[in-house]
This record gives structure tokens, C-alpha cells and sequence, in this order.
């Protein structure tokens, strides 16, 4: 196998691993919306934030890859790597609204650290259970486990297919 192949395996290995520290995070905001307690909330949303950072290393590695596999295969002169891009930064920028504020807003008033926050700074006081009750029922997990699942089958078929 020439180094293009071996491009690509690694390419669809940091795929799998990422999609698996993303599911965590995924798993996560639906258990978040069904949990009121607040010690496991705080627990869930730790973990949540774990898997992000996991997650987020790797699909950088997974990009670059896939960028790197791209240009070596001469897949730039056609649309579909363009396609796959734009699926990805719609699929990525839909996420912040969708999931990350309000799972955000969830980690404020509990106090919590949101994801990437290293600074060891005090996160302030917890809400109040009224505040903690419209944060939780402003999370919809649905919207961006289809899209996020969409995204997944959108980018599986243009990999495969590479149709235009």
C-alpha cells in the first residue's frame, strides 16, 4: 500500500475514534435533558466536556487527513471533497446554537466549567432551581443528534460514491 492508502486508513480510523468521543458528548445532552439532579448533571456535563476535547483533537487530525488524502488523490478538481467541506462547517456551525449554549447555559448555572476551560478560575455561583428548570428545557437533543446524523450520511455517501 502506497502512503495515499495509508492516508486514507488513518483518515477513516480518526473518523471512527472520533465519532465515538462525539457520541459520548451526543449520549450526553439527551441524558442532560432527562436529569435534574444537579450532582449528576455536573457529573454528565464533565463528561461531556472530556469527550469534546477528545472528540475535537481528533476530528482536527481527521481534517487534515482528509485534506491531505484529498490532494494527494487529485480529488480537489471535482466537487465532492468541496461538498464534503461544506457539509462539515454546516454541520459544526449548527452545532453552537443547537447544543453548545444551551448545554452552556445548563454549566452556568451550575457552575460549571464549560469545555476548554483550563483557566482553574472560580465559575460563579449555582442558580437557582427556577433558573436551573429553563435552562433544561431549553435543550432540544433531537435537533442536533439529525443533523449531526444527517451530516454522517451525507459525507459516508459523498466518500464512497464521490458522485460529481
Amino acid at each position: 500500500m502506497d502512503l495515499y492508502g495509508w492516508i486514507v486508513f488513518a483518515h477513516i480510523v480518526t473518523v471512527i475514534l472520533a465519532f465515538a468521543a462525539h457520541g459520548v458528548s451526543a449520549w450526553a445532552i439527551f441524558r442532560v435533558s432527562a436529569e435534574r439532579d444537579r450532582t449528576r448533571l455536573s457529573a454528565i456535563l464533565d463528561l461531556s466536556s472530556s469527550a469534546l476535547t477528545a472528540a475535537g483533537i481528533l476530528l482536527l487530525i481527521t481534517v487534515v487527513l482528509g485534506l491531505a488524502a484529498a490532494v494527494m488523490g487529485g480529488h480537489f478538481a471535482k466537487f465532492w471533497p468541496w461538498a464534503a467541506i461544506i457539509v462539515l462547517v454546516i454541520a459544526f456551525g449548527s452545532m453552537t446554537p443547537f447544543a453548545a449554549i444551551p448545554l452552556n447555559k445548563v454549566r452556568a448555572v451550575l457552575a460549571v466549567a464549560k469545555p476548554g476551560d483550563i483557566s482553574g478560575r472560580p465559575v460563579g455561583a449555582s442558580g437557582t432551581d427556577e433558573e436551573l428548570a429553563v435552562a433544561l428545557a431549553a435543550i432540544r437533543p433531537e435537533v442536533p443528534a439529525v443533523i449531526g446524523v444527517a451530516a454522517i450520511l451525507i459525507l459516508a455517501w459523498l466518500m464512497r460514491a464521490k458522485p460529481f
